[in-house]
């Protein structure tokens, strides 16, 4: 109840809704519902106003599983309660049409061999059983590891997708989606700009920011990146959606369904890293000259609103009587991020107590403090309550789900959490770890995630969800979707609504007006 009425205080101050001026936008950033992506949304929005963010979920409406290349396995990037609809493949994109074959051959003929000498390496430490006799035989060799850990440098962030790749072929790899026809493709892109509100309005340069953590030897590194990627980083999703959405072919055909996006405008995708709150771009040997210098123009501002994070999140992780200058902090939390023997490189989701689903300008301008899901939505423009309906029933479940992770982990730590990160064995590659040498599989997660060494950090309370939509269209998706209806008759989360007195709670006899 306090955090409900710090937060019922906070919107209250930010009144009406009133639209942005679209005359001015020109920069939309389409920002992951993250609660790490709040802040940086913030603080992109202060340092220039030409610049509108939008919130919507990290996977960017594409229902894809990824095939990296030259691998057979196919892994999800979407939210674990959703099949994938559509595959992905790396395909290697050459200037000259005609060396495309030789050339795919060759990277992905590099790439097997590199991931076989470093799958051999990797488990002959893997199991109990090898792991101290490998250390013997290979002697000062297998040092090379813990020198960049002793010793932590500003190194580059590794792409996880890329790995085993030489740099050189690096950028002629690209994600699409294999097997789609036109048709589909168009229609695909219809459902996502309109559930992105870009179906209106977009401006001369898109970007579209997923997000992934940058840490070095953590095992529990994917609880860090995208949920609503299933625990990956943001980009391939955002490389294969922005690549549909550059098609002159589907813009043709979006303009036939009346979704006009103008001959200027651009999509780019960057990478927002949670870590070191720096902002990392891909495929821009396919900008366009104009595109290519309004993106040039962005650097000062996104260094700005990075500097601007990076203070507000220096407090929380030890750094603040440092009094470092902006290249000074960015070197120390770019060390974090590279020190194996950091346990809390960054906070994650800690904290995070609310999901806000309303257009931007209920939020616009808050200091939310990095605790809230914000999720855009326009009421007016879903007649039919798809988009509401598709709201209530994905993004508010995934961020239920993370936000009971972290309420179980906390307020049980010896069943429901991982214990001490500094003890843990991983069993197995990958499927999980022990504390110490024996006992059961751990879940939910470490200490270190939750408690600073003198207090815990991430306070336990049940989701707030508030939504800026009519009381019969919620209800109408409550008595519909079973699992909807037990979070919220059992008391798993708390659902609000903006009213024209201030908030209305949903109850099981009726919503009620709320005194906060």
């Amino acid at each position: 109840a306090g955090y409900q009425r710090q937060l019922a205080s906070a919107l209250r101050q930010q009144g009406a809704v009133s639209a942005q001026d679209a005359a001015r936008v020109e920069v939309q950033a389409a920002f992951c519902i993250d609660v790490r992506s709040e802040p940086l949304r913030r603080a992109l929005e202060a340092v220039s106003p030409a610049i509108q963010t939008l919130g919507f979920a990290g996977f960017f409406g594409l229902p894809v599983a990824y095939t990296p290349l030259a691998t057979q396995a196919s892994r999800p990037q979407l939210p674990g309660l959703l099949a994938p609809a559509y595959q992905v493949q790396d395909v290697v994109a050459p200037s000259g049409a005609a060396d495309r074959g030789v050339l795919a051959e060759a990277v992905a003929r590099a790439r097997r061999k590199t991931l076989a000498f470093q799958d051999q390496w990797q488990g002959n430490t893997r199991w109990p059983g090898s792991a101290f006799s490998f250390v013997e035989v290979a002697g000062v060799t297998a040092l090379g590891g813990l020198w960049k850990w002793l010793r932590p440098g500003q190194g580059e962030r590794a792409r996880d997708d890329l790995a085993g790749l030489p740099a050189r072929y690096r950028e002629l790899c690209r994600p699409q989606l294999v097997g789609v026809a036109l048709a589909e493709k168009v229609a695909l892109a219809e459902r996502v700009l309109h559930a992105m509100g870009l179906d209106r309005q977009v401006a001369p340069l898109v970007l579209l920011v997923g997000h992934g953590s940058q840490t070095t030897n953590n095992a529990h590194a994917a609880a860090l990146d995208c949920g609503a990627c299933c625990g990956q980083t943001g980009e391939v999703n955002a490389r294969t959606l922005a690549q549909l959405l550059n098609e002159r072919e589907v813009r043709r055909g979006l303009l036939e369904r009346q979704i006009f996006i103008p001959e200027d405008s651009h999509f780019l995708v960057v990478l927002h890293n949670t870590t070191t709150d720096e902002i990392e771009a891909f495929d821009l040997d396919l900008l366009p000259p104009a595109a290519q210098a309004r993106w040039q123009a962005l650097q000062p501002l996104l260094a700005e609103a990075g500097d601007r994070v990076r203070r507000e999140r220096a407090p929380r992780l030890g750094l603040a009587d440092a009094a470092l200058d902006a290249p000074a902090l960015l070197k120390q939390l770019r060390r974090r991020a590279n020190d194996g023997a950091q346990p809390r490189p960054e906070w994650g989701l800690t904290g995070n107590a609310a999901f806000v689903i309303a257009p931007r300008a209920r939020s616009r301008g808050l200091d939310l403090g990095g605790r809230c899901f914000l999720h855009d939505y326009q009421a007016s423009q879903d007649r039919d309550g798809s988009v509401l309906e598709l709201l209530m029933t994905a993004p508010m479940l995934v961020t239920h789900w993370i936000n009971w992770q972290y309420h179980a982990s906390t307020s049980d730590p010896a069943r429901l959490g991982s214990g001490n990160k500094l003890l843990h064995n991983v069993v197995g590659g990958t499927i999980g770890v022990f504390e110490g040498n024996g006992g059961d599989l751990r879940i939910g997660l470490a200490r270190q995630s939750l408690h600073d060494g003198r207090q815990w950090v991430h306070e336990p309370l049940r989701l707030t969800v508030v939504i800026d939509a009519a009381q019969e269209a919620i209800d109408a998706i409550v008595s519909r979707h079973a699992i909807v209806r037990q979070l919220l008759e059992h008391g798993w989360l708390h659902l609000w609504r903006f009213s024209e007195e201030g908030f209305e709670q949903w109850r099981r006899e009726g919503w009620k007006s709320l005194a906060l």
